[in-house]
């Protein structure tokens, strides 16, 4: 028995050396300047690739999974009604970008559950489905649609 802990121990120890080789980085392994070259932009392709990716049906699908999943959690914690103003702008942004695709819009929110959409759409049925959208999400009590049709060049 004692030839076992003191070989447990021993594997502990060489196991604890060994994860410790790798330290942590610190502001001393920073770059002294920044005026270090940036990447340059990224070409056309791969723009219109993340574009179509981040308006695929895969990431609405993820948007309102993230949602369900938010609504879920305050209801666990009490289901309570009054919520921040930045979960109230996140979870309306989220659910305006999964079900308005091409959408431009800006989400702000104060303390009264009221919630003010601004930008454009590009077709004037998406405009007319910001607000039933936005009432979706619990503690919203008022939307201000400020958002405009604008036709995509």
């Amino acid at each position: 028995m004692k030839k076992l802990t003191s070989f447990l121990i021993s594997c502990l120890l060489v196991f604890g050396a060994a994860a410790c080789q790798n330290p942590a980085k610190t502001s001393a392994d920073a770059p002294d300047t920044t005026k270090d070259v940036v990447a340059t932009a990224p070409d056309k392709d791969s723009t219109e690739a993340a574009k179509n990716d981040a308006q695929s049906q895969i990431r609405r699908d993820q948007l309102n999974a993230d949602i369900r999943a938010r609504e879920q959690r305050n209801n666990a914690t009490g289901g309570d009604t009054k919520r921040a103003k930045g979960d109230l702008e996140s979870e309306v942004r989220s659910k305006l970008e999964a079900n308005i695709p091409n959408g431009n819009l800006a989400v702000s929110a104060i303390d009264d559950g009221t919630v003010t959409v601004t930008g454009t759409v590009p077709v004037a049925d998406q405009l007319k489905k910001i607000e039933p959208l936005s009432k979706e999400i619990k503690g919203v009590t008022k939307v201000v649609n400020n958002a405009t049709v604008v036709k995509p060049n």
